[in-house]
């Protein structure tokens, strides 16, 4: 029996040939040829990882793979680990043919063999030699009469490739390939495996020859797939004069290599376009070969891909472009460019097999999506490697990094950086309010470091910072005044007055129950305010964003008198200019954050034509001169109270009321955000202590965790890899959540919340879920999921759906349950007891 002679997969019907498992090797050969074009790796490196790719299913040759084909149930090892088995069996020849160290080869074969997102784990590497060598005798069992067909396949595919080399590879080199050769192995075997490309073929043709072939193939399976590479074209991003940030991002000189940038500025500077200026560059310069921007919610994921598809046909010739984060699909927009693809030469388009599953997301040529997709790189889930694999070839943008600062997450996106730099990767980080000290963290990831103070500030790791900047001539808000103001119905009655003088308003609560609570207030003083937080079902929130960026957007139309009330959600993921802005007490970040929607569009709504003489900013809260004890901000926010780190909202509130204070952008805006969290911020009051004590212990015991949960680069792929599903390693701590599905009662049985004829079924569902914080879910009666008219929706729903949901039919009057009701412009409300 010859190495044809073992099926690489059950025939696809009775009557067809199973196509041998060699040509299978070969056909994903062929494709990861391609795929490593673009990276530089010398020629003799390149043949070896090629070849190891190649040998990565050497474990079907063997009669437990045979048996499992032919329906026997699957026992031992499985046919990846029998891989390494094999690769370790035969690496007396191997080594004869690859040289390089033991170790160096080691690392590889475990990584080659690890592709189906998870590294081997048989105990042949770790245990005393006699143990190993019982575990290799049990494996080698399970490969029985295959052990010399797969030797046989091994010195064939090696005079495939005959000037393969790893010689020249040192251990910790190794150690860093061994977590991308997987992601390149799995990317080769999931277009190698498709039968829409390579079609099973019964044995005939000589390995040279059908190779041969499958090169062909491969050629156009790439291409169709949508991983066929661009290039970076030459030629203006923008046509309209550039602000200072965006000329310095346009001429500062680049530094050789990969390259780490940070642009600091303050909120519509305009660092979303001196990113992507800055970023072509970098392409032209050879620093990255597609981009990934990476966003802190699926909100902003969304903006981000509505701006971004106008603007990367302009960087690479004809790119694919998609979007990456679990609601993908309900974007119309990412579908309109699944169906409709680019519209002229060099617009973006996205392939359905991109399209079809979002781990694929990150090998598109550009890719947004939320920065939880690239943090995935770096914890010991399921296909890992994959999301290293597809960022390698990037440039990484982070915006929003101040909302990264949070110490689980901090340490993760200090990890990712360190894993994309290791890859060869460059980076540029956006922020309006980093803290010098987590900019420090960042900087040394690339070896860099900028002690510097000034701001704005476009620091690039190799590079002298750039801190001066031309004057923009554009008309600015200019500073904007804080005041305090000390009472919810002081807060309401400044609304009142303000609609009334035609101003557009906004109220900025901390807490979604707070939020409900002052719209209810408002209504109740003939004041139609709009509601916008994050308990919306989704095609709510979509109706009401669309709404309100219709009346107070840049091109927004009718603000006058036009009141909104909302949450965090209206800090970065919605371009909205107001007039006048009421906020809860937050930390300094944050309340930057929500100023800068004040005055925004200037160009088009220049100071003389608004209806107050400046930017209005009042900010409900107690008097941080005032505070008896740790319930200090309760009787002022409610559950508002709760959001924030007691410590860092009291030194707000001291830096902004101590003495008369502005938010004098950009220059003052570092000396505030280092008075609230630098190493000279003031002390807080003697009984805020053991609050901040606890604050710093969670913030701790936070960098602990995540320090556990990241994968150990240093370790390699086999050791530090992992399989976890991603709920066991999240990317954010918090507490747990819980998603309801919301339907309409029809004399025909319950439909879905969301309405739209152009939506599927599917669509429909997704649309109508809602997610609140699970403990106050957990305590109401929910509707019984075993219910007649309930079961019979449920029916059609995989498991996993109906163990993670609970379908919740909602009564005409917005009842769910005894305390919950959902309302379309309320969203869902746990009503206060009576």
């Amino acid at each position: 029996m010859t190495f044809y002679d073992w099926p690489g997969k059950s025939p696809v019907e009775v009557g067809l040939p199973a196509h041998p498992a060699v040509y299978h090797m070969l056909d994903v050969a062929a494709v990861a040829e391609r795929l490593i074009v673009p990276f530089a790796f010398a020629p003799p490196l390149r043949q070896a990882l090629v070849l190891l790719v190649a040998l990565h299913d050497l474990g079907k040759i063997s009669d437990s793979f045979r048996a499992m084909l032919a329906g026997a149930s699957a026992q031992g090892p499985r046919h990846w680990e029998l891989t390494e088995v094999l690769l370790h069996k035969n690496d007396t020849d191997l080594a004869a043919r690859l040289g390089g160290d033991a170790d160096v080869r080691w690392q590889l074969y475990a990584a080659a063999a690890g592709h189906h997102g998870r590294p081997p784990d048989l105990a042949i590497g770790a245990l005393p030699k006699p143990a190993r060598v019982r575990e290799f005798g049990k494996a080698m069992q399970h490969v029985g009469s295959g052990a010399a067909p797969a030797a046989e396949a091994i010195e064939a595919f090696c005079d495939l490739w005959p000037g393969a080399s790893l010689g020249a590879l040192d251990l910790a080199e190794a150690t860093r390939l061994s977590w991308w050769l997987p992601g390149l192995c799995a990317c080769a075997d999931w277009i190698g495996s498709n039968t829409r490309w390579f079609t099973a073929q019964a044995p005939g043709l000589s390995l040279p020859n059908y190779l041969t072939q499958a090169r062909q193939i491969a050629a156009v399976a790439v291409q169709q797939s949508g991983l066929g590479g661009t290039l970076a074209q030459l030629g203006p991003l923008f046509d309209f004069a550039l602000r200072p940030m965006q000329a310095a991002c346009a001429t500062l000189p680049l530094p050789e290599g990969p390259m780490l940038a940070v642009i600091e500025d303050e909120t519509g500077a305009g660092k979303t376009e001196a990113a992507l200026i800055l970023a072509h560059r970098m392409a032209l310069a050879g620093k990255g070969r597609g981009l990934y921007f990476a966003l802190p919610t699926m909100a902003t994921a969304d903006a981000m891909f509505r701006r971004s598809a106008q603007i990367v046909g302009k960087i690479f010739a004809a790119p694919t472009l998609t979007l990456a984060h679990g609601r993908a699909g309900l974007s119309a927009d990412f579908r309109d460019l699944v169906t409709g693809g680019g519209r002229g030469e060099d617009d973006p388009s996205c392939t359905g097999w991109l399209a079809e599953n979002r781990r694929r997301a990150l090998l598109a040529d550009v890719g947004v999506g939320t920065i939880d997709q690239a943090l995935m790189a770096v914890l010991p889930v399921k296909h890992q490697t994959l999301r290293h694999f597809g960022l390698s070839s990037k440039i990484l943008i982070v915006d929003e990094v101040h909302e990264m600062g949070e110490s689980y997450i901090a340490k993760e996106l200090e990890r990712l950086l360190q894993m994309h730099r290791a890859a060869g990767g460059s980076a540029i980080l956006l922020t309006a309010t980093l803290p010098l000290a987590l900019r420090e963290k960042l900087l040394a990831t690339y070896g860099g470091c900028n002690d510097s103070p000034a701001y704005p500030a476009l620091t690039v790791v190799g590079r002298p910072a750039v801190s001066h900047f031309a004057a923009d001539p554009r008309p600015v808000k200019g500073p904007v005044a804080v005041t305090r103001i000390d009472s919810f119905e002081a807060a309401v009655e400044q609304l009142v007055t303000a609609a009334g003088q035609g101003a557009a308003c906004v109220f900025v609560r901390n807490s979604v129950d707070e939020a409900i609570a002052a719209r209810e207030a408002l209504l109740a003083r003939g004041i139609p305010a709009r509601l916008l937080h994050a308990r919306f079902a989704l095609c709510d929130r979509k109706r009401i964003e669309a709404e309100v960026l219709a009346t107070v957007g840049k091109t927004g139309q009718g603000r006058a008198g036009f009141v909104l009330v909302g949450t965090q959600v209206l800090e970065s993921s919605l371009d909205l200019d107001f007039d006048v802005m009421i906020s809860d007490i937050a930390p300094i970040a944050a309340l930057i954050q929500r100023a800068g929607r004040l005055w925004r569009h200037m160009e088009e709504r220049p100071a003389p034509g608004r209806p107050v003489a400046a930017p209005v900013l009042q900010v409900l809260s107690p008097d941080p001169a005032s505070v008896t004890d740790d319930r200090w901000l309760q009787g002022t926010l409610g559950r508002g109270a709760w959001v924030y780190d007691l410590a860092d909202v009291w030194r707000t509130a001291q830096v902004l009321f101590d003495k008369p204070c502005r938010i004098e952008a950009p220059h003052g805006l570092r000396a505030l955000i280092e008075a609230v969290h630098g190493d000279g911020a003031e002390p807080v009051p003697e009984v805020l202590a053991r609050a901040e004590t606890e604050a710093l212990g969670k913030a701790a015991a936070a960098r602990t965790q995540a320090v556990h949960n990241l994968v150990d680069l240093s370790r390699g792929y086999r050791d530090g890899g992992g399989a976890s599903p991603d709920t066991s390693y999240p990317t954010r701590l918090g507490g747990p959540t819980r998603t309801l599905v919301l339907a309409r009662q029809t004399a025909a049985g319950l439909i879905p919340w969301a309405e739209g004829a152009d939506l599927s079924s599917a669509e429909a569902w997704a649309l109508s879920e809602v997610s609140a914080r699970a403990g106050r879910l957990e305590a109401l009666p929910l509707p019984d999921q075993s219910l007649p008219e309930i079961a019979a929706v449920l029916r059609d729903w995989p498991d996993w759906k109906r163990a993670e949901v609970r379908l919740c039919p909602v009564e005409a009057d917005g009842t769910i349950c005894a305390g919950l009701r959902y309302d379309r412009d309320c969203g869902l409300v746990f009503p206060s007891p009576e």
